[in-house]
């Protein structure tokens, strides 16, 4: 079974699909950092202090890393479909 060829309608629908994902993941780390920057731990036990700041950091790195890959991989797929025009109007199919 051969892999479907890409297509700029393709390519332009994954980099929508990547986009939006981006755009929520970006949406939803900046939540969750307001939320932790306006809720303080509240502890005089640096171990638990240490393991909630590092839990923290945790969740907001993780966020922002699917932001960032989601958003390169629109910004890739929008280049392949603009590519692929290029090489259709450069090199006409030979019929």
């Amino acid at each position: 079974m051969t892999a479907p060829s890409a297509t700029p309608v393709r390519c332009l629908t994954g980099a929508c699909i990547a986009g939006t994902l981006g755009l929520l993941l970006y949406r939803l780390t900046g939540a969750i950092a307001y939320s932790f920057a306006s809720h303080a731990v509240s502890t005089h036990n640096q171990l638990i202090y240490s393991l909630t700041v590092a839990v923290r950091t945790l969740v907001v790195g993780l966020c922002t890393l699917g932001t960032g890959v989601f958003s390169i991989i629109g910004v890739g797929l929008v280049a392949l479909s603009i590519q692929i025009l290029w090489q259709r109007w450069v090199q006409p199919s030979q019929d």
